[in-house]
């Protein structure tokens, strides 16, 4: 295969990446590290720091959008990023310490936990009452467009909870190149009580501070390859500026579904491949 011909088809599985991680708040890396492991045969190091590449591309291309409409909550997402940002400082040291196939089965793991929490919960629910204290203490709580285009007001629950996920979520990031976006929309969506929307946009808000803290260490190790990351890069920010436009006319139940279904097909296959020791 040539170099153009394989760059051609990094920049298409890209792409779609980024068109499933912008609608489900989890990111392109979801994708993105599987596909380049599994499919093209790259070292699971390289993958992941192209993904983190990516990553920063993405939130800086959805965010934007999705901060116009009026989806993304800015308070949270800043109070949430000191969280993860610390987690993905430790995440990124670890990836140097453990094997490739380590890594592997982690991330199938987290992504199978992943898919399991997001079928928990099938229906839009927004807390309206007081909200935690450091809600109010903060401001946090906001509105967001419904279906109809009215505003529709919530409140965020458990503050201390969701900013202790994110240290984890962070160290994700850092070690798996996915952008933490999966525990962050479960951790904002599930224990923050934030509506899915607003969650999704807001982890894409957030997964790009959380890349860039992380990618400076891939940066140093050498674990950045530019013609890799370069064709990632385009291609998840072409498909999450895509996203990005059709997110405000999806049902979210359907964003739910195809999440899962994407998610439990490459834990299983990156498990295979960690336990055997093939990557």
């Amino acid at each position: 295969m040539t170099v153009a011909a394989f760059d051609g088809l990094v920049f298409t599985g890209a792409a779609a990446a980024g068109l499933l991680g912008a609608l489900t708040g989890l990111g392109g890396g979801v994708v993105i590290v599987p596909l380049l492991a599994l499919g093209f045969g790259v070292n699971i190091r390289y993958a992941v720091g192209a993904s983190l590449v990516s990553v920063i591309a993405t939130s800086s291309g959805a965010a934007a959008a999705y901060v116009r409409e009026g989806f993304t909550n800015i308070r949270i997402g800043m109070l949430l990023e000191v969280g993860t940002t610390i987690g993905a400082l430790g995440g990124a040291w670890l990836a140097g310490v453990i094997s490739t196939s380590a890594i592997a089965v982690i991330f199938a793991i987290v992504l199978l936990y992943s898919a399991w929490l997001s079928s928990r919960r099938l229906e839009e629910v927004a807390t309206t009452g007081h909200g935690h204290p450091w809600s109010r203490a903060l401001r946090l709580a906001g509105t967001y467009p419904g279906p109809d285009g009215a505003p529709r007001p919530y409140r965020v629950e458990h503050v201390p909870a969701g900013l202790g996920i994110m240290v984890g979520a962070g160290a994700l990031s850092g070690l798996l190149g996915i952008g933490s976006g999966a525990l962050k929309v479960l951790a904002m969506d599930n224990v923050m009580r934030l509506p899915f929307k607003v969650s999704t946009t807001t982890s894409n808000f957030m997964i790009g501070v959380t890349a860039a803290a992380s990618a400076g260490i891939y940066l140093h190790r050498g674990w950045i390859d530019p013609g890799i990351s370069f064709a990632v890069m385009l291609g998840v920010l072409l498909g999450a500026t895509g996203g990005a436009r059709i997110l405000p006319h999806v049902h979210t139940d359907r964003l739910r579904k195809l999440m899962g279904i994407v998610v439990v097909a490459l834990a299983l296959e990156l498990l295979y491949k960690g336990l055997r020791g093939g990557l």
